[in-house]
């Protein structure tokens, strides 16, 4: 079956052009008999940019939604982005909607068996590194002194609020007097009322 097939194609400067990558990506189609349905270009922008920055490939990426394409076709892995988490987020969004990926660069053709066990070992490859940036998060989490929240108040002050209180005065009335937060006043009278009165 003839794959209908998107050239995507990226330069980071305006000095560069994408004749390069076209000409040898035509090449590859021509010898693999893949339809080329379109050829996407995003001229002078960073792969660390957003979709949103790149316009060819936000296209491309409704196309692939759409199921327009079979195939994507691309120089080299660093022309789709510039971290493993994101192009292992586009491999999984296409791989979804039954689109396979090739890159020229790195010899990636994941409609065949070795492409797609290359493509797996990326995915294990980019959970790896989510799971050690939230081991990193998580000891550095629990290296910090800092408590979360806010401080507890002294104890010669919540025995003042709890006389207060207990006199009959009012939340609002006990804050004001003690200088303290009417949320802090309104903590102490609730755990008054749930202790057991003797």
């Amino acid at each position: 079956m003839t794959k209908r097939t998107a050239l995507y194609l990226r330069v980071s400067t305006d000095s560069q052009t994408v004749e390069n990558q076209r000409h040898e990506l035509l090449l590859v189609a021509q010898r693999a008999g893949w339809e080329i349905v379109e050829e996407l270009a995003d001229e002078g922008i960073s792969g660390a940019k957003g979709r949103e920055q790149r316009p060819a490939f936000d296209r491309l990426m409704k196309m692939v939604a759409r199921r327009e394409i079979d195939l994507i076709a691309c120089w080299s892995v660093d022309r789709l982005g510039r971290s493993l988490q994101h192009l292992v987020s586009f491999l999984t969004e296409i791989n979804a909607r039954g689109v396979d990926l090739y890159l020229h660069r790195q010899a990636i053709d994941t409609s065949t068996p070795s492409g797609r066990a290359m493509f797996q070992m990326l995915a294990v490859f980019a959970e790896f590194e989510r799971c050690m940036i939230s081991e990193r998060v998580r000891a550095s989490l629990a290296r910090s002194t800092k408590k979360l929240g806010r401080p507890a108040l002294p104890p010669i002050v919540v025995q003042k609020i709890e006389r207060s209180l207990a006199a009959g005065n009012s939340i609002n009335k006990t804050a004001k007097a003690l200088n303290v937060g009417v949320g802090s006043v309104h903590r102490v009278k609730v755990r008054m009322s749930a202790q057991p009165v003797m």
